[in-house]
């Protein structure tokens, strides 16, 4: 993850990848980990979540090429906020 924001309903990610790993893999990772991870850490969304998907099934991704990486950072950055404190950060 090379930059990422966070909102209350949605996530932006910049991750960095090998060509060769499909979109849908990638999204299977990191919702599965992160699901996990979460659920581990606080227990009120084991209960909640058990046997449910934590994340929607949808995802939108797009590689960098029409525009560039750094339109993409930036676009990332500024979701929330005028002001860039981290590469990730978490909006209320």
């Amino acid at each position: 993850i090379l930059e990422g924001s966070v909102g209350k309903d949605h996530i932006h990610l910049l991750i960095s990848c090998p060509p060769s790993l499909a979109p849908s893999k990638i999204m299977q990772y990191l919702k599965g980990k992160s699901s996990r991870l979460l659920q581990d850490q606080f227990h009120d969304l084991k209960k909640k979540y058990w046997g449910q998907h934590l994340w929607a099934r949808g995802y939108f991704c797009a590689t960098v090429g029409s525009v560039d990486e750094e339109t993409i950072r930036n676009y990332i950055a500024n979701q929330f906020s005028e002001e860039k404190n981290e590469s990730f950060r978490i909006e209320d």
